[in-house]
């Protein structure tokens, strides 16, 4: 099964990292402007072990329904998201915060995945799955790094 991860240092405590996730905005800020992808419905927050998140993916006429469950969730330093409903066969999300120092800490996505009909679709696109996570994830760990620069809405 493949994995995916992305890490990043952020110039901000691994605490006030967890905290700028836990914002009702944050998944609308992370999300690409280039990524068509609408909140439908949300359930509790990553603090809340179940508590889900629905959203609306990809162009109409061929939007699909995304479910995120929240499975596990450390305060201050991590939380798990499982796709219960999606376009994956499986997808187990990890958002660590680790601390680096008092004033820094290490951002790291690891999302271990598996497209349907796998094999034969992580041959024929598997490589275009990778270049859009690398692409989304670079994204979502700049928007991190800028706001926590800022001091944006902890």
């Amino acid at each position: 099964m493949p994995t995916f991860i992305k890490k990043s240092e952020i110039p901000a405590s691994a605490e006030d990292v967890f905290r700028w996730h836990t914002r009702p905005q944050a998944l609308n800020d992370l999300t690409p402007p280039w990524e068509p992808a609408e909140l439908a419905h949300r359930t509790g927050g990553i603090e809340d072990i179940g508590s889900q998140v629905t959203l609306k993916v990809g162009h109409k006429p061929f939007r699909i329904t995304w479910l995120a469950e929240h499975t596990a969730c450390e305060p201050g330093r991590s939380f798990v998201d499982v796709q219960r409903k999606g376009p994956f066969a499986k997808w187990i999300h990890t958002h660590s915060m680790i601390p680096k120092d008092q004033n820094s800490c290490w951002l790291e996505d690891r999302i271990e995945y598996a497209l349907p009909l796998a094999p034969l679709s992580e041959w024929l696109a598997g490589w275009y799955v990778r270049r859009k996570l690398e692409r989304m994830f670079q994204y979502r760990h700049q928007v991190t790094r800028e706001a926590l620069q800022r001091k944006a809405d902890l």
